[in-house]
């Protein structure tokens, strides 16, 4: 049993992208469902799919690569607040992420959004993870 589901959705997404897979497999959750949504409409991933069955569920992730690289396109994706060291910042002090180029994700009381977003709205949370 593993403590912290996002921790393991971030690794199967940079173990996959590293492996040059297609189509990565993680079982679901509500959290974990917005962030594959906002990964969708950053440009991160090429598409995903959330598959019902009677227990839990799954997302099936199709990672998106560079076309004449090869490269994946998710560089680096990180967790930031963990579940021993929780990573708050209000609406001043969100972080950009390589000056703008990468995103960083966070839960809010308004939902799980981009910290640009956040700003938008004027809403702090927590820092879940970076992606670039």
């Amino acid at each position: 049993m593993f403590t912290d589901p996002i921790s393991d959705y971030l690794t199967r997404i940079r173990n996959a992208s590293r492996a040059g897979h297609r189509v990565v497999e993680i079982p679901a959750s509500n959290l974990k469902k917005e962030i594959t949504k906002i990964l969708f409409d950053q440009g991160y991933i090429l598409s995903y799919k959330f598959e019902e069955d009677k227990v839990q569920g799954t997302i099936k992730i199709a990672l998106k690569y560079d076309k004449q690289t090869k490269e994946p396109v998710i560089k680096k994706i990180q967790r930031i607040s963990k579940p021993g060291l929780r990573k708050y910042a209000g609406h001043e002090e969100l972080p950009r992420v390589l000056n703008g180029l990468g995103i960083a994700i966070v839960s809010t009381s308004h939902g799980v959004m981009t910290s640009k977003q956040a700003k938008a709205e004027n809403v702090g949370g927590e820092v879940l993870c970076y992606v670039y």
